[in-house]
């Protein structure tokens, strides 16, 4: 893994913690589970992992559930995240953030949050939120400071 802003306990524990949460994910229907682990600002992780619901849009995905989290133990910013799915197996698409992620993530990160895909075997490519949300709208844009 080439998390370079970051330490090598840090990387470890990122990906642990999105590991060891995608276990625990609840995915009856779309059988795709995901685990999410932000590192906040003060060097705190929190992990998260989605949770489906019969009524689809109901559902609640790791990286919101991550987010949550985070704001409950006090913090707002976003330094690193980490997202474990079973994407990137056998050359398929590595799991990123939806949409909708994405746009939480813009809430508590700066546009070079660092996001990093993994699945159970490996680690994958790593994006920044600009590359993922381009020209995303955000706390600055309401001159709110997040």
């Amino acid at each position: 893994m080439h998390l370079t802003t970051l330490t090598e306990s840090q990387q470890q524990a990122l990906l642990s913690a999105a590991r060891a949460a995608q276990r625990q994910a609840y995915a009856p229907y779309s059988r795709y589970p995901v685990g999410a682990a932000v590192l906040d600002d003060l060097g705190r992780i929190h992990a998260g992992c989605n949770v489906e619901n019969a009524a689809y849009p109901e559902g609640v995905c790791a990286e919101a559930s991550a987010l949550s989290a985070m704001v409950l133990a006090g913090s707002t910013r976003a330094r690193a995240v980490l997202v474990v799915g079973n994407g990137g197996k056998h050359k398929s698409a590595w799991t990123t953030p939806c949409g909708g992620c994405r746009q939480k993530l813009r809430e508590f990160g700066a546009p070079d949050l660092p996001i990093y895909c993994a699945n159970d075997e490996t680690t994958g490519p790593s994006y920044t939120l600009v590359q993922l949300l381009p020209e995303g709208f955000g706390p600055d844009h309401l001159g709110a400071q997040a």
